[in-house]
Formats: structure tokens, sequence, C-alpha cells
């Protein structure tokens, strides 16, 4: 009597549902930064203005939530987008890495192709410049200008702590060059967003998505890429 192998129990989270939770929260990311971009563009109106936005972003819903409770939920929520998104991510590469062995891809050329080889790598410096964002401008902590000013329910100095964080030259840097690897990951990011929706089964709906794609990480980009430049120039002071 032949003994048969018992079949392989499918696994927790397969590719197909570990693409869609990346896909999912990379467009929750997507808006999410355009967003903080907008937001982040009012400190060309002034210090009272963009401190009066800052505060209102931590007394939002007040009293329904407590000062800050509606950003800490919010915050929480981007968390656990993270923890999907990069946990996902580790698992199809460690996946893809087994399933090639030591066949290595070829004939891979162009921009697409570049920002797809390369994101792990623009995710992780990604993950690395949002711990340093959190610490400079939020915590006010370690990086942070040694002038930093926590803000309370009577008032921000989120402007205040902006211009003195990009006065240092080598932190407005980090941040301009932080910018350029956020165009590269979130380009190929949205792209391939849209891809796995099987939104792009033809030609010209790639090409469109592609072009819509760059457009909307260009802006971003360009938007974000402006504030630090002010600052090191005196145009925002």
């Amino acid at each position: 009597m032949t003994s048969r192998t018992p079949a392989a129990k499918p696994p927790l989270i397969s590719n197909v549902l570990a693409k869609y939770i990346m896909a999912i929260t990379g467009i929750v990311f997507a808006l999410f930064v355009m967003v903080h971009m907008y937001g982040n563009l009012k400190v060309y109106k002034g210090p009272e203005a963009f401190n009066d936005y800052a505060l209102f972003l931590r007394t939002l819903f007040e009293p329904l939530f407590p000062y800050e409770g509606f950003l800490w939920v919010f915050r929480v929520a981007l968390l656990v987008c993270l923890i999907g998104h990069v946990g996902c991510a580790v698992l199809l590469s460690s996946r893809a890495k087994k399933a090639r062995g030591s066949h290595k891809r070829r004939g891979l050329k162009g921009f697409k192709s570049f920002t797809a080889r390369t994101m792990p790598v623009t995710g992780i410096v990604l993950l690395l410049f949002v711990i340093f964002h959190i610490l400079d401008l939020t915590a006010g902590v370690g990086v942070a200008p040694t002038d930093f000013q926590h803000g309370s329910q009577a008032g921000s100095f989120a402007y205040e702590n902006l211009v003195a964080s990009f006065q240092r030259p080598v932190v407005a840097l980090i941040y301009l060059l932080a910018m350029v690897i956020l165009f590269l990951h979130l380009a190929h990011g949205l792209w391939a967003a849209v891809y796995d929706f099987g939104v792009t089964v033809s030609e010209k709906a790639r090409s469109w998505v592609i072009l819509i794609a760059g457009v909307y990480a260009l802006i971003v980009m360009l938007g974000n890429i402006s504030i630090p430049l002010a600052v090191l120039f005196g145009l925002v002071k």
C-alpha cells in the first residue's frame, strides 16, 4: 500500500491577498502624502496661518475627542497600514526570491523597471526617513533643533520649529533627497496598485496609469521640496 503525502496547508496570507493589502495601504499612503503636502504649503501664508492649521489638527472633533485624540486615532490607523504594507512586502519578496532560486531576472530596462527593482530599497529609506521626520518635527527629540518648542492647547509653534529645522543645510538636504526617493517609490507604487486591481488591461490604459502616477508623485515631490528650499533661501523665515 502506497502512502499519500499530505497536502500542504495553504498559507494564511496568499500572494493575491498580500498584493491587495499592499495596494490598498499604498493608496492610503498616497492620499495621505498629498493631503499632508497640501497642509504643509500653508507655511507660505505665514506663522499665524500655519500654526492655526497645526492647532486645528490637534483639536479636531473636540470635545468628542480630547486634545490630539483624533490625531492619535489617525496615527494608529497609519501605523496599522504601515505594518500591513511592510509585512506583505517582505512576505512577497521572500517568496519571490525562494521561487527564483539562483536565477536572476534579466532584460529589465527603463525607468519603470528601475523603480520596480529599487522598491525594497526606497521603501526602507522612506521608513527611516519617517522615523527621522517624527523625531524632528513631531516629537522634538534627538535630531530636532535645539530650540524646538512643544505646542499645547494654548497654541502651536509648528512654523517656528519647521523654519528652525530647515535652516540647517544638512537636514534640508535630507528632506530633499527623501522627497526624490518618495517620488520614485510613489510613482511605481501607484502604478502597481492599479495594476493589481486589474485596471491596466490594455496598452493604452497602462500608458495613462503610468502618466497619472508619475504626475501625482511629481506634484507631491515638488510641493514638499519647495518648503526646505524656501527656508534655505530666506523666502520663509
